[in-house]
């Protein structure tokens, strides 16, 4: 699995929702202001409502899961997975051990 990097900063992406909020009340709908803004910035207009409702989200002000919790669940299952691999092995490893010892007691 190839990590990507994200395209924009998180600095550029604080500036584009702090400009959306600054600019909405100009507009006649959240959803012009964004789009508004978006081509301001050079992304498309949902990308800018993703970083928006996720800002929403971390101020508690958007019910669902903060930026550090998703951030700790990725953390978690990253763990959980390579503790599986680890089990996966170890049983495997237990496994061929166990047989190379009864091989060698069986042999006169």
């Amino acid at each position: 699995m190839t990590k990507r990097t994200a395209p924009f900063s998180p600095e550029v992406r604080e500036r584009a929702v702090r400009m959306m909020r600054d600019h909405e009340g100009e507009h006649g709908s959240q959803w012009s202001a964004i789009q508004s803004i978006a081509a301001k910035i050079g992304c498309s207009g949902e990308t800018l409502r993703n970083w928006v409702r996720q800002s929403e989200r971390d101020q508690g002000v958007r019910p669902g899961q903060t930026t550090d919790e998703r951030e700790r669940i990725k953390a978690l299952e990253r763990e959980n997975r390579e503790l599986r691999q680890a089990n996966e092995i170890l049983r495997k490893a237990s496994a061929y051990f166990a047989m190379a010892e009864l091989n060698r007691r069986s042999r006169p």
